[in-house]
């Protein structure tokens, strides 16, 4: 049995994820600022009121929670800025929650981190600067490629500790946060993320995956 914390567990793909791993009778501690009715039947361990932006919140979490064998930092938004509209406090708020929220959360566990250990981080696609031809998402595409450049370096001063990490990209998928627009469901998206994280070991880590396992450009 492992113990697993999921960011953003309430709904969309961490609360797939959470049905996926404690189905699997793993210890999962689910992380959401309210907890869903759906999240609550899990049986997972919730820690509501959880806001990734707040320091305390945060600070406190290394005391809530045991040893971590995986840690997936899922919680994130999604918002749009073009250059005929650029809004910056919306590109500085995804940039606090996409980037800097799951590199504080990671550092405050990183004491409850185990030799074997495994850290994921749900990233995009948009964050691949090689893979961007069609622009806007000034906001979102800088927050995920600031993230797949803290993870890969997380990646490589965690590796002689023993512990794994991955930046996964889980397709389009039909959220809240897409508008419901997608390709896939959240729980073919959870589905395919937890097989990537079932293979991460220390050889691959440091790797930019999706879910349906091929290897993403940066």
């Amino acid at each position: 049995m492992a113990n697993v914390v999921i960011t953003g567990a309430n709904r969309g793909i961490g609360l797939e994820l959470t049905k996926i791993f404690t189905k699997r009778g793993d210890s999962v501690v689910a992380l959401c600022r309210e907890a869903s009715s759906a999240l609550r039947e899990t049986g997972a361990k919730i820690i509501e009121n959880f806001d990734v932006t707040n320091q305390e919140s945060i600070d406190s979490l290394s005391e809530k929670i045991d040893g971590v064998d995986l840690l997936i930092n899922n919680a994130g938004i999604f918002l749009n800025e073009t250059i005929q509209a650029l809004d910056f406090d919306s590109i500085e708020k995804q940039f606090q929650v996409n980037t800097l929220a799951p590199l504080k959360i990671t550092m405050a566990l990183i004491k409850n981190l185990n030799q074997g250990s495994k850290v994921c981080f749900v990233s995009s696609r948009m964050g691949s600067i090689s893979d961007n031809t069609s622009g806007s998402y000034y906001g979102y595409r800088m927050s995920k490629a600031g993230l797949n450049a803290f993870g890969k370096s997380l990646a490589m001063d965690l590796k002689g500790q023993g512990i794994a990490v991955a930046l996964l990209h889980p397709g389009y998928v039909q959220t809240k946060m897409t508008g419901f627009n997608g390709e896939i469901s959240p729980t073919e998206a959870a589905e395919g993320l937890s097989k990537r994280i079932d293979e991460l070991t220390l050889e691959n880590s440091g790797g930019f995956w999706h879910s349906n396992g091929e290897q993403l450009p940066w």
